[in-house]
């Protein structure tokens, strides 16, 4: 798959996150109930205590990170290539963690927020075979860190 490929596909997902997560962030400062397909239990997910990271919701964050990826993949080189890979770990391992918490702690299931774990799991997908395709051109993105 070409660098040019992997670079849309991650700029479609991400531009799909970035409506989610700004879908959502809207409905928290509109005051509004979010519309909830077959799973009816988004407001219950999105007035808990875990809609809040240190006072900041997590859909704010998600729309945050989101934006932050989508600068990344704007950028050329190696240092933007690692940045938007961590960025996209950490979101798609934050975004496994609010999972349990949906299913374990707060007993009910936001489809927007399942929405956006499956857009950073994939997006997690394009961009590790993206970090691979650089690490076999000699271009490491690894190399950053050290």
């Amino acid at each position: 798959m070409s660098g040019r490929l992997l670079r849309g596909a991650s700029t479609t997902l991400t531009l799909g996150g970035v409506g989610i997560a700004g879908y959502l962030t809207y409905v928290h400062y509109a005051g509004l109930h979010p519309v909830c397909g077959i799973s009816h239990g988004c407001e219950t997910v999105q007035t808990s205590s875990y809609a809040y990271l240190a006072g900041i919701p997590v859909a704010l964050l998600g729309l945050f990170t989101y934006v932050l990826i989508l600068i990344t993949l704007r950028r050329q080189g190696d240092n933007a290539l690692f940045t938007g890979y961590v960025l996209t770990l950490v979101g798609f391992g934050f975004s496994l963690y609010l999972t349990y918490r949906e299913v374990f702690t707060i007993h009910a299931i936001c489809s927007w927020c399942v929405s956006s774990a499956i857009v950073f799991m994939l997006l997690a997908v394009v961009q590790t075979i993206r970090v691979l395709g650089a690490s076999r051109l000699g271009r490491s993105p690894a190399a950053q860190i050290a």
